[in-house]
């Protein structure tokens, strides 16, 4: 029995989301947002394109144009499947690129918009994913001012595929970047972590968790510009899609030098989200988010920063989970229930392929 299983198995073929890492093409945790994607852009993307702007590796590019300071971010949504509990496809391509430019500080202004359709998808599809994109749009206070489609021959897409780029304003004295974050600093995580993933997970799965799971996609510039109203000095601001909070800590973490302390207890971690992941066996700190933010605030703001976020839509379920520390730089560790600590790594590839 084990020779026939040898000689039936081909590890090359395997499709796992961690897959391994001596892998000589493109796998699905290539995407994932953890080590194989940053592997991915150390070995691949920014040698081609090395300049010191890209080096940054932040959500937008900041940039001096014109006497002005332009953030700038370009993103592609592939989700599967197209409408989920809470959002679609349309909602993600637009909230996405949104956050990526808040998550400078950025006003967000203007977005591009390309289309690449596959051949046979149904008409009445591409106009709701549209009409969801202007309502995000609109919600989000920005505005759709150009964009492009394609069509590809049936069979090589997927339905429908997205991508946004978008443009804002950062303004004065606003300075929002992972290498800034300093020992002390609080760390504030804006709700619930997990919706986003566990909702898609149970709609293409076809899983039941007692109750439905909505994503929690949405626009986040009200909410940092909020913040950004009590103190122009917010440290470090991360949206925590791919690879989740645990993969963003950890990229802060490492981009700084520092590191990070968290609270198991203090994590705010829905029943349903807490409920699919067990029975999955997965780490909630690893889902995707697409409505949730996490910042790096020095202590003497961190009081009236949570205040502000409380006081905002998007920042109601506000919590303190941790602090940046000088011990263990670029580690993330986390304090449990039981009194014990465990390591929080990056993660190699993705818990849940396609979800954005």
């Amino acid at each position: 029995m084990a020779e026939q299983l040898a000689e039936t198995v081909d590890p090359a073929a395997w499709t796992c989301p961690a897959p391994l890492r001596d892998q000589p093409v493109v796998v699905m945790g290539h995407g994932g947002g953890g080590a194989l994607s940053a592997e991915l852009m150390d070995q691949v993307f920014a040698p081609a394109y090395g300049n010191s702007t890209l080096a940054a590796l932040t959500d937008s590019a900041v940039l001096e144009l014109g006497g002005a300071r332009l953030a700038f971010s370009t993103d592609s949504y592939v989700v599967r499947p197209l409408f989920f509990p809470g959002g679609s496809l349309g909602d993600l391509a637009v909230n996405g690129t949104v956050n990526d430019l808040a998550m400078s500080g950025a006003r967000p202004s203007y977005l591009s918009a390309a289309f690449v359709l596959e051949e046979g998808v149904e008409l009445t599809v591409v106009e709701r994913i549209a009409r969801s994109m202007g309502a995000a749009a609109e919600a989000a206070g920005v505005a759709i001012a150009t964009g492009d489609t394609k069509v590809v021959e049936s069979g090589h897409g997927d339905g429908v595929y997205v991508t946004t780029a978008g443009v804002g304003l950062v303004p004065d004295g606003v300075d929002i970047r992972p290498r800034r974050a300093r020992p002390g600093d609080v760390i504030i995580v804006s709700g619930p972590i997990g919706l986003h993933g566990v909702a898609i997970m149970s709609v293409r799965e076809g899983l039941e968790f007692g109750v439905e799971v909505a994503s929690d996609t949405a626009p986040l510039a009200g909410l940092v510009a909020a913040m950004l109203a009590v103190t122009p000095d917010v440290h470090v601001l991360r949206d925590p899609t791919r690879g989740g909070l645990g993969a963003s800590l950890n990229e802060i973490a490492r981009a700084s030098a520092t590191g990070v302390r968290l609270s198991e207890r203090a994590i705010p971690v829905p029943d349903a989200v807490a409920n699919a992941c067990g029975f999955l066996g997965l780490d909630p700190l690893y889902v995707a988010n697409e409505g949730r933010l996490v910042a790096f605030v020095p202590p003497s703001a961190a009081e009236e920063v949570l205040a502000a976020m409380r006081a905002h839509p998007q920042g109601a379920g506000a919590q303190v989970i941790g602090e940046c520390v000088a011990e263990h730089p670029g580690m993330v560790v986390v304090a449990t229930g039981l009194g014990g600590t465990r390591v929080v790594d990056l993660p190699l590839g993705e818990q849940l392929p396609r979800i954005c």
